[in-house]
């Protein structure tokens, strides 16, 4: 089986650890980054309309480029010494919920985790890009809380009987 964990900074180490113990020994586990283009873009950008009142600073674009990949391949080597075990490294770079999608088309298994309001039980603990792949993705998913699940108590009432 093979075993997508999508990576974000902040929630990765829940993914990880879940992982770890949902996939089996025999499982191809690959972890997934994925970037959203053009922020180094648009710094290029609002860089190139100061029309040379920047002084002699540089362009920053090259460097957001670097600090990018840097960060990138750093989470992926702090991912996989913590998962343990042999794995597969992905980069990606696009829409980051239709990589993610893209990239679990062959997976048994995607592991994410809630990246919205996480203080309560509810839809809301679910951001955009993760409600996108929750309701896209191809295989089945495994959602992690990154912190543990709030307590029953925070559950939205039901609604008005009518």
């Amino acid at each position: 089986m093979r075993v997508i964990v999508w990576l974000v900074e902040g929630t990765w180490p829940a993914c990880v650890d879940a992982a770890r113990g949902y996939a089996p020994d025999a499982s191809e586990v690959v972890l997934l980054h994925v970037a959203e283009p053009g922020v180094a873009g648009l710094a290029h950008g609002a860089f190139a309309g100061l029309l040379g009142r920047a002084g002699s600073e540089p362009d920053p674009e090259g460097r957001l480029v670097e600090l990018g990949d840097t960060s990138a391949a750093e989470l992926l080597a702090a991912a996989e010494a913590r998962l343990g075990r042999p794995c597969t490294r992905l980069e990606r770079v696009g829409r980051v919920e239709r990589e993610v999608v893209a990239a679990a088309e062959d997976a048994g298994l995607l592991v994410l985790a809630r990246d919205g309001d996480r203080s309560r039980l509810g839809p809301h603990s679910l951001g955009r890009a993760a409600r996108f792949v929750v309701d896209h993705a191809p295989c089945p998913v495994l959602l992690v809380w990154p912190e543990g699940a709030p307590g029953l108590t925070t559950m939205p009432p039901p609604p008005p009987h009518s």
